[in-house]
């Protein structure tokens, strides 16, 4: 899924929601080619990993209103067809690929935009037959009356119309194939489903008055339309594309990089919405109950990576260390990401605990939980990381040669006792080394820092060194005191 699916998912969630509506999951999958394995069970996975629920579609149906899969609902759309066919508002159009081809490159080369020229409408029979005499198969075409306005009043953004002149001539509602178009399947889907409200990208506002060209061509009313802003890129202006490399493009993406759900839910609101005031961070409930649709903004939302990475960071504090420590399990055992598979291959027999242990000392620095995974994987191979030891060098030699030796002395005080502790206070354990050595400050910390964590700033040290094993700090003291 998308970041643009979801988008248009979350506001008619928040549509429907608000209004105690009812919402409406339909597959349209009769652009067969698109379809793929899974597909279907992956949009279904990511839009309930962001929150969003429905009331009716192929997991939820309706007797009333079901099948949800276009593909399932062929024969209702070749009724519309034939009445059509019947009425004189669509006919047949035997043009052949070939042909088209040749109509458009012509008609560019003169600098015409291109527009099928309507050559089948009102052909007679003779012809029709002489056509499928040669094999050919018809494409179903609705006709567009000349200079005719298509318009309707946009719940984003206000009055809207186009020209029937201007839409590129008689366009085809039913392919060859017997298969209906997008915009001939989504009007009597609309129409049979009594759907009242449709929330979709600005990419859909072309379409809009082929649907419209429909509804008036089968005498019914069609519901409300509104156009969400699309997502752009702030560095290009242009619209966020695929092949925008900086933006992760989909769903899927965002969760295996550790990326909440709620700041996702909460982030998307964003785009292309605002609340009256200044906060920003909103649970799902109060989001629901504050969205008014006239807030929809016409302008372009421009993907803001730091905004994103502030609001996750705000929703990770939040978590309660249960939470935050279960979530980032759930990375791990499902190894979507490079971190996760690599935290996997350390086989750590109390590693939920280890990561309960990390996630405690850094919840309140973390962007994503990638990053949480991370400083677990780097702790718990402590002894096989590449420690910078030259950082050393900023301190006097014989003060950190005196910190590492009364850290050492102090440890081995303890373990060597029958009445060892079952849990070391490593705070009590640095004052001593303080008096023992007569460092202190930053003379003290940094070093232990480096040699423990392999940077001279770390958070609170002695609840780092409860990650580790006695016989990994010795050794950890062993390589501090090498490197000297």
């Amino acid at each position: 899924m998308h970041i643009g699916n979801a988008q248009s998912a979350l506001f008619n969630f928040l549509y429907a929601r608000h209004f105690n509506g009812t919402m409406v999951l339909r597959i349209e999958d009769t652009d067969v080619k698109r379809n793929v394995p899974h597909g279907e069970d992956s949009q279904i996975d990511n839009l309930h990993w962001l929150g969003i629920d429905w009331d009716e579609g192929p997991d939820k149906p309706n007797p009333k209103y079901a099948p949800y899969h276009q593909t399932e609902r062929i024969d209702l759309y070749h009724k519309y067809i034939e009445k059509l066919l019947k009425s004189g508002a669509a006919y047949k159009d035997y043009t052949t690929e070939e042909e088209l081809t040749t109509l458009r490159d012509d008609q560019r080369a003169h600098n015409i935009a291109p527009h099928y020229d309507g050559r089948w409408y009102n052909r007679s029979v003779e012809d029709q037959k002489e056509a499928e005499a040669k094999g050919l198969k018809p494409a179903i075409r609705l006709h567009l009356p000349a200079n005719h306005v298509y318009e309707w009043e946009d719940i984003v953004k206000g009055h809207v119309e186009f020209n029937s002149d201007n839409m590129g001539g008689d366009f085809i509602i039913e392919k060859s194939n017997g298969i209906p178009t997008y915009n001939f399947a989504v009007v009597i889907d609309d129409y049979l489903m009594d759907i009242t409200d449709v929330l979709r990208g600005d990419d859909h506002i072309a379409n809009t008055p082929k649907q419209i060209a429909v509804y008036e061509a089968l005498g019914i009313e069609h519901p409300n339309f509104g156009h969400i802003t699309l997502i752009y890129n702030p560095k290009t202006r242009k619209k966020l594309s695929k092949r925008d490399k900086e933006t992760l493009q989909f769903i899927s993406q965002y969760k295996n990089e550790g990326y909440l759900s709620e700041a996702i839910f909460n982030f998307i609101t964003f785009l292309g919405w605002s609340p009256v005031g200044e906060k920003e961070i909103f649970s799902k409930e109060e989001l629901i109950k504050l969205y008014d649709p006239t807030r929809m903004s016409k302008s372009p939302a421009y993907f803001d990576q730091q905004k994103l990475d502030w609001m996750n960071a705000e929703y990770i504090k939040a978590l309660s260390i249960e939470d935050l420590t279960n979530r980032s399990m759930s990375l791990i055992s499902e190894g979507q990401s490079e971190i996760a598979k690599r935290v996997q291959s350390l086989a750590l027999p109390n590693l939920k605990e280890f990561v309960k242990q990390v996630g405690k000392i850094y919840q309140h620095d973390l962007h994503k939980l990638t990053e949480l995974l991370s400083k677990v994987y780097f702790y718990a191979n402590i002894q096989n990381e590449s420690i910078d030891y030259t950082q050393l060098n900023f301190f006097d030699k014989e003060e950190v040669e005196k910190v590492l030796k009364g850290f050492s002395f102090e440890l081995d005080k303890l373990t060597s006792t029958s009445s060892m502790p079952a849990e070391i206070d490593y705070n009590e354990l640095i004052k001593k080394v303080r008096l023992t050595t007569g460092v202190s400050g930053r003379a003290l910390y940094m070093p232990l820092n480096v040699v423990f964590t392999g940077f001279q700033s770390a958070p609170q040290i002695d609840e780092i060194l409860q990650l580790y094993s006695f016989n990994t700090i010795k050794q950890l003291i062993d390589k501090g005191l090498s490197s000297l």
